[in-house]
């Protein structure tokens, strides 16, 4: 009997093996056969991009199956490179598992752009292809589609003002572009820049002074006094001298110009001490680059009523808030307050984005 059932073990034992190994010789060998095929975008569409649109589709990338000879889950990943490139160091626009299709968004697109060196609002040929990938098995590329996009940028362009003043003024060590006062132009592609500086030293040009520059750093465009000292620019031209003074600078690098007017700060309006007719002055600190009073404030609403920042004792420069938010404009709405002793402050030291704060005492 034990012989018996020795002998049935060792028959269903070869029928088995012999199976398996029939099953292993029938398998597909996995391997890439067919790369994915792009088939939208199209050649030469063209794309402009604006902030406004940044959450919606740019556009719907579409491919074909990739064939590795048989069924294997399949990743797919857009690739875009810049025209010509070699797709050694692209910018990956999206990736899906087995879906032949994905949404790229505006936001999605314009980054790749800008990390692939294109200059915001100018058109620029790109290169995309979608690659496949089964399992770690062949990685096989798609045709290429080549594209014309302009991107956009929401960064606003800034001056730089490293100069022999800064270790006087709060701004750092002297000359060093990481602590150095800025100035912000109103928009990207608009080169009239503005801020509020101050100087704590007389610095006698062309020795002592500063420049401006449009980088960090002086491996860009850097402009200086054309000698004359009558408010002109050049390249590299002559250091900036300055006496000490808290200053509204602005510079115009296509126009080639700059102006500096010194500034000393007050609050006026009904709610004030003074009303509508005197300041009540203000003082700068440089530590914290804020000009602050402590006052008593009647109740007052805007916008007939209020308070506004003023500086020179004059309208020429002067600060309210249309938005009620504690953002500055020039111009803009009273200042509503409510009765009480409050320490006022005023911060101009972000170039164009203006603040204050009134705090209850």
């Amino acid at each position: 009997m034990k012989n018996i059932f020795k002998s049935l073990f060792i028959i269903l034992s070869v029928i088995a093996v012999s199976c398996n190994t029939d099953d292993v010789q029938d398998r597909p060998v996995i391997e890439g056969k067919d790369a994915p095929v792009l088939t939208a975008p199209e050649d030469a569409n063209a794309y402009i991009l604006l902030p406004e649109n940044m959450a919606q589709q740019a556009e719907r990338f579409v491919w074909t199956k990739a064939n590795y000879n048989g069924e294997v889950a399949i990743d797919y990943t857009i690739e875009m490179d810049a025209s010509g490139g070699d797709f050694s160091n692209p910018q990956i626009l999206g990736s899906t598992s087995g879906t032949l299709q994905a949404s790229i968004s505006v936001e999605t697109l314009n980054t790749a752009c800008l990390a692939l060196g294109a200059t915001p609002y100018t058109a620029a040929s790109f290169d995309v292809r979608v690659v496949s990938d089964a399992n770690n098995f062949d990685r096989m590329a798609s045709n290429i589609v080549t594209i014309t996009v302009s991107p956009y940028t929401t960064e606003t362009p800034k001056l730089w003002m490293p100069g022999s003043y800064q270790s006087d003024s709060g701004y750092g060590s002297n000359w060093t572009h990481a602590t150095a006062a800025q100035l912000a132009s109103e928009g990207f592609g608009n080169t009239n820049f503005e801020g509020y500086v101050y100087f704590g030293s007389t610095q006698v040009s062309p020795n002592d002074g500063f420049k401006f520059t449009d980088a960090g750093d002086w491996n860009n465009g850097i402009f200086g006094d054309d000698g004359t000292f009558s408010g002109a620019l050049t390249s590299p031209g002559d250091n900036i001298g300055v006496t000490p003074g808290y200053y509204r600078v602005t510079a115009n690098t296509t126009a080639l110009t700059y102006n500096m007017t010194p500034t000393s700060w007050g609050i006026i309006g009904n709610a004030t001490a003074g009303g509508w007719s005197t300041d009540t002055p203000m003082t700068y600190d440089s530590n914290t680059k804020k000009w602050s009073v402590v006052a008593t404030l009647t109740t007052q609403a805007s916008p007939d009523n209020g308070l506004k920042f003023r500086a020179n004792g004059a309208w020429d420069i002067n600060l309210g808030d249309s938005g009620a938010d504690g953002q500055m404009e020039y111009g803009g709405d009273n200042i509503g307050t409510t009765a009480g002793t409050y320490l006022i402050e005023l911060d101009l030291s972000n170039p164009r984005q203006y603040t204050y704060t009134l705090t209850a005492q």
